[in-house]
């Protein structure tokens, strides 16, 4: 017995080592749990790739295609987290940024066809349509939620299976080409080198970020997915937050639909087809409870980035999208494992505090007793 005792002391050491570098370098860093992760893991992806395909990964091209794959998911990504925030989820999101290019690449097209000036004039016009379409969208899931109290899952299931459903029958199944000039030339340009749909990403990001941190709705939004109950008791009008907070991802699946549009001037209801699940995978890499009540738009930016970094290594390794979802899966596997480990670790160092307490006895371990 007590040969297995000292067979375990170093590995029990070696743990107790990297648990303990991992809470320095933690502590070092200002942020949630899930945004300090996640920066590790950009660093160490973005260093690898860096190291193994220098000539290819670093070049600005390449670069440059990272920040400009990025936003579309990462939109999305940021109203899943949304969704999840209140203990739910919105798996219609993709089918909602398909149907809102559609139609404005449908829009543009049937106009430009009498003048095409007249077309191009109106953008602002058009955009806003497939915004509005977006906020219909979402408005139709925040009443099945809320008003019908169908389980979010379930209700999203539908209507994504609806939305697709219209997107086919609208096109016939075809994609669509068309879209205006200014809004390509937006998903083309830059700004000190930096794509600008990546900086518009980023300005979306900010202002989710504010909103869940920095309003009263952010607040409420928290609350529900943190205990619905004591939510509703509290005098927080339940209803009324899951019919904000679906509307609101409805909109931002509006406006991920602009971004399709601006970076492929194509439009097609297959489009980003395997975005549903990456956006999940995302979401809980970014540090987002599924339970609801915790989450980091922060996170969700840099879970964002580390998987479009992974992507690109993978490519300029030459490496298949087959083991490119393989590594997805290895990422969020490992990442759930460590937290999951953490966990129990903490809970067993509070538990002689928790048992002494309940007998009644002094707790010799507990600082200041003699």
């Amino acid at each position: 017995m007590k040969l297995a005792e000292q067979d375990q002391r170093p590995l029990s050491r070696l743990n107790d080592t990297v648990d303990a570098g991992w809470t320095r370098l933690a502590s070092r860093m200002p942020m949630a749990g899930g945004a300090r992760r996640m920066l590790v893991l950009v660093v160490v992806a973005f260093a690898s790739f860096a190291a193994l395909k220098p000539a290819v990964f670093l070049s600005v091209t390449n670069l440059q295609n990272i920040a400009v794959a990025t936003p579309e998911i990462g939109v999305i990504a940021v109203a899943m987290m949304l969704a999840m925030l209140t203990g739910g989820i919105d798996l219609s999101l993709v089918s909602t940024a398909n149907l809102s290019a559609i139609t404005m690449s449908t829009l543009f097209t049937a106009i430009s066809a009498n003048d095409p000036g007249q077309a191009e004039r109106m953008v602002p016009v058009i955009v806003l349509a497939g915004l509005g379409v977006g906020l219909l969208g979402g408005l139709v899931n925040g009443l099945l939620v809320a008003g019908l109290g169908i389980t979010p899952i379930l209700a999203t299931l539908g209507t994504m299976q609806i939305y697709n459903g219209i997107a086919v029958a609208w096109t016939g199944g075809e994609t669509l080409y068309g879209a205006p000039s200014s809004l390509t030339a937006l998903g083309l340009s830059t700004v000190g080198g930096i794509p600008t749909l990546f900086i518009l990403f980023v300005a979306v990001a900010i202002a989710i970020g504010v909103l869940v941190s920095r309003t009263p709705l952010g607040l409420r939004i928290q609350l529900q997915g943190a205990n619905p109950t004591a939510a509703r008791y509290s005098g927080i009008a339940s209803r009324a937050i899951l019919l904000r907070t679906y509307t609101l991802t409805g909109l931002l699946g509006g406006i991920a639909g602009v971004l399709f549009l601006a970076r492929n001037p194509t439009a097609s209801a297959d489009y980003g087809a395997s975005y549903v699940l990456l956006v999940i995978v995302i979401a809980v890499l970014g540090g987002t409870n599924p339970s609801g009540g915790a989450a980091t738009v922060f996170g969700v930016v840099l879970a964002t980035l580390t998987l479009q970094i992974v992507s690109s290594g993978f490519t300029a390794m030459r490496l298949s999208a087959y083991e490119y979802a393989i590594a997805q899966g290895v990422i969020l596997v490992a990442v759930m494992a460590f937290d999951s480990v953490r966990q129990r670790r903490r809970r067993r160092r509070r538990r002689p505090w928790r048992t002494a307490l309940r007998r009644g006895s002094p707790d010799s371990s507990r600082p200041g007793t003699p």
